[in-house]
């Protein structure tokens, strides 16, 4: 595929995502708590960058994730809040609409989150507001995405 098939927003998270994989590499001498501390501090800088709309979402989804599963290793995911678990792998992320100019916000999940049910489940949630019923109801998908 040519450059011309990606959007500019695109080509942005894939750079940030070449610089997320040179990150987990320099952090794999460094203590649980010293890659914590890094991953919360790039989340807070990521999350005031967003507008202020895609900001306000971005602090109650950290401060919930953070709550409901303290073990979820705070990072970027193509340059997104996101937590993962303790393999590396991501279980969890926001991706903020201003991120590729898209009607609404989402709060997904990967692969390893541990949410099947059946044959179907959801993975992904429109987020245009948060209130506390909605927090309530991700934080139960996060405690089990993260089991």
């Amino acid at each position: 595929m040519s450059e011309k098939n990606f959007t500019a927003e695109e080509r942005d998270a894939m750079k940030a995502k070449l610089a997320e994989s040179k990150t987990t590499k320099s952090r794999a001498k460094k203590s649980p708590e010293e890659v914590r501390s890094e991953g919360a501090a790039e989340i807070a800088a990521k999350i005031k960058e967003m507008p202020e709309d895609d900001r306000m979402l971005g602090e109650k989804i950290a401060a919930m994730v953070s709550e409901n599963a303290p073990h979820l290793m705070p990072r970027t995911y193509y340059g997104m809040p996101a937590w993962a678990n303790d393999a590396g792998k991501v279980v969890c992320f926001f991706k903020p609409k201003s991120k590729f100019k898209v009607r609404y916000a989402t709060f997904e999940f990967e692969a390893p989150a541990n949410l099947d049910d059946g044959n179907v489940w959801p993975t992904a949630y429109a987020v245009t507001a948060l209130s506390e019923a909605d927090l309530t109801f991700l934080a139960e998908r996060v405690r089990q995405a993260a089991s």
